[in-house]
């Protein structure tokens, strides 16, 4: 069992390997080829160097994470997760409160995120913490790159 002591600070690319382990155990999280690779963090970290975390345990391992950046007007947040064994314990609010400090910082002042729809224990999270259901707008993709395939872990 876990220790339940953790520490939330600011996501490095030395992160990414830990990152990319903890997203391969949660059921139903979707990774895409490119953006999700290595460089395709990389290239995002680079571009909101302060705004995404993670948490780790006592013994470094990260146990949670959130990918969160701007574009100079409204945040988002994307891949937000917490290990199976470590949900319950506050860490998915102390990462969501780091990044949204780290906005306020960059002067952002409204954040988004998505969920899927299906996704009943973030959707459950969201709603406890405060978030808003937006049921006033239509959510629109296009993709550019064909090769930057979705897969679902099961």
């Amino acid at each position: 069992m876990n220790s339940q002591t953790f520490t939330v600070r600011t996501m490095t690319c030395g992160d990414y390997e830990g990152l990319y382990a903890l997203w391969r155990t949660i059921r139903g999280f979707a990774m895409r080829s490119i953006d999700d690779s290595r460089e395709g963090v990389e290239r995002f970290l680079k571009r909101n160097p302060s705004t995404s975390v993670v948490a780790a345990d006592r013994e470094g391992t990260i146990v949670g994470g959130i990918l969160c950046g701007h574009d100079g007007r409204r945040g988002s947040l994307y891949h937000v997760c917490v290990r199976e064994d470590w949900r319950r314990k506050g860490i998915g609010k102390a990462m969501v409160v780091h990044c949204m400090k780290a906005l306020e910082a960059e002067q952002i002042n409204k954040v988004s995120l998505i969920a899927f729809t299906a996704n009943d224990i973030g959707n459950a999270f969201w709603n406890r913490i405060g978030w808003t259901r937006r049921e006033d707008l239509n959510y629109y993709d296009f993709t550019l790159n064909e090769a930057n395939i979705t897969a679902f872990n099961k």
